[in-house]
């Protein structure tokens, strides 16, 4: 019986905000975390290779599978942190990387999932930025795996490239809710 309540508590959302290698790094510090897998979300072509997906050809979204428990890691919290770590002012590009496969997103299967983030938007985000906001809020048609070199690719790699500031997870996240 107790399993099947802390199991009514895990949730998957999906986040895309520029390179998945900075995102899955950040978000596997933060608590409440269950596990992560980068992939590549809403592509046109079936099970995509990360060349084609750099091709442009496929309109997916480098992206975050990220699995939660909602006791501990509630959905404003995880718009908080992914609006901190992206520009969602940008489109198809965050830090140094440009391209449709870079854009920033948040998908999820459930439609409230969805209206939340777009409500944390209008009300937390928006306010702070004279430019619109480009980041894409909808369902989530498919999510194909990335290729396993890609996963937990900076953790393999430190040094690796990333724009985002892997160690602000550690940091608590301000906003009111």
């Amino acid at each position: 019986m107790a399993l099947d309540s802390a199991l009514q508590n895990i949730n998957i959302i999906y986040l895309a905000g520029g390179c998945f290698w900075g995102v899955q790094a950040y978000f596997d510090r933060v608590q409440g975390v269950v596990e992560s897998e980068v992939g590549y979300a809403n592509s046109i072509v079936p099970n995509p290779s990360y060349e084609l997906v750099c091709s442009g050809y496929t309109n997916a979204a480098e992206a975050l599978r990220l699995v939660f428990n909602a006791e501990i890691l509630t959905l404003p919290e995880i718009f908080a942190r992914f609006f901190s770590i992206v520009d969602p002012t940008l489109l198809n590009k965050q830090g140094n990387d440009e391209g449709t496969q870079y854009r920033s997103g948040i998908y999820a299967q459930e439609n409230a999932v969805l209206d939340n983030a777009r409500d944390f938007i209008m009300r937390y985000i928006a306010p702070k930025y004279v430019a619109d906001i480009c980041t894409e809020v909808c369902l989530l048609q498919n999510f194909y795996p990335a290729e396993s070199y890609h996963q937990k690719y900076l953790d393999k790699n430190p040094h690796g490239y990333c724009h985002i500031d892997i160690m602000g997870a550690s940091r608590p996240i301000h906003f009111k809710e």
